[in-house]
């Protein structure tokens, strides 16, 4: 890793100071746990002279009791199951199965939800990527994971976004305009270069829960047990009805360059969970996941695994209903 380049730190103790430092300091970054965004930097992807630390504004701070979950409350806090998430299992999990114990004591909702897409071309060293005349992310003109597409490709994994997608769940974003509500699924775009739709000085205060979740799950496949990114993770939310399927929400992460709610699942509506249903269910799922060379494992492999969590997690939430 390359040595830190020199900046400064600014601790805001409101949103409103947030902003206006945001607007005072040109390339500034915003700063919560640091978990990805410092292990960047050290790559030599990026070098801001201000980085704006959220983590001592109250409001960002708060679990609860309004259903609310601030930016800045750490993976930890979200893991260890506080009563007010007590109807949100999903969430729980999602957060319990964040890298290491360090790491979730340090990272926070609002980086996980924000986090920077990844490639084997884009994570490395300044010297390995200037090796391969850097990439279409940073600094180059080259997607080497499609060469004659035009955009990027790097892969969103982030574990939360999908548990509250499936919850439809809502988010508060802040920024010169002061603080607007929208859903969640409106902060991703499919492009790894530029996943994220905030605007200037913008960045992610908070999430909204809903009142009345449907029973949910999430679960997710990795090259090891602890500590790697998500190949595939699969959020499913299943309310169902006289043993047929009433509501499904199915979510996905680590397959395309956003999280992203499956489309087309009201035709599977209306029937039980059984083997021809989850079938039915994973060819929707290989459909429209887009897993390229982002990573070591075969994309195949992980269109499979996508489509095949999904189906068991929903046949789990079918029979504990």
């Amino acid at each position: 890793m390359e040595p830190l380049a020199p900046f400064r730190v600014l601790a805001p103790a409101s949103i409103a100071e947030a902003v206006a430092a945001a607007a005072a300091h040109q390339g500034a970054r915003f700063l919560a746990g640091g978990t990805d965004l410092l292990v960047n930097l050290r790559h030599g992807i990026g070098a801001p002279g201000v980085l704006i630390d959220l983590r001592s504004i109250p409001e960002l701070r708060r679990l609860g009791p309004d259903r609310g979950i601030g930016a800045a409350v750490t993976l930890a806090e979200i893991a260890a199951a506080p009563p007010m998430l007590a109807a949100y299992p999903a969430l729980i999990a999602a957060a319990a199965s964040v890298a290491g114990p360090a790491h979730r004591a340090a990272g926070t909702l609002g980086g996980n939800l924000c986090l920077d897409t990844r490639c084997i071309f884009y994570n490395r060293g300044e010297w390995w990527r200037s090796a391969t005349a850097f990439c279409l992310k940073h600094r180059g003109e080259t997607c080497h994971v499609a060469p004659t597409g035009h955009r990027c490709h790097a892969a969103f994994s982030g574990d939360l976004a999908p548990a509250l997608l499936a919850y439809d769940a809502e988010m508060r974003i802040a920024g010169p305009d002061g603080l607007r509500t929208e859903p969640l699924s409106a902060l991703y775009a499919e492009d790894g270069a530029a996943h994220l739709r905030l605007g200037p000085g913008e960045f992610l205060a908070g999430v909204i829960l809903p009142p009345d979740p449907w029973p949910a799950a999430y679960a997710k496949a990795r090259t090891r047990g602890a500590i790697d990114f998500p190949l595939a993770g699969v959020a499913v939310a299943l309310r169902t009805e006289a043993g047929s399927v009433a509501g499904l929400r199915v979510a996905l992460t680590g397959t395309n360059a956003r999280p992203f709610l499956l489309a087309g699942t009201e035709a599977l509506l209306g029937t039980p969970v059984d083997a021809a249903w989850r079938d039915r269910l994973g060819r929707l799922v290989q459909k429209q996941v887009s897993p390229m060379r982002t990573t070591l494992a075969a994309a195949h492999y992980r269109r499979r695994v996508a489509a095949a969590l999904a189906g068991r997690v929903a046949a789990q939430l079918a029979e504990a209903a």
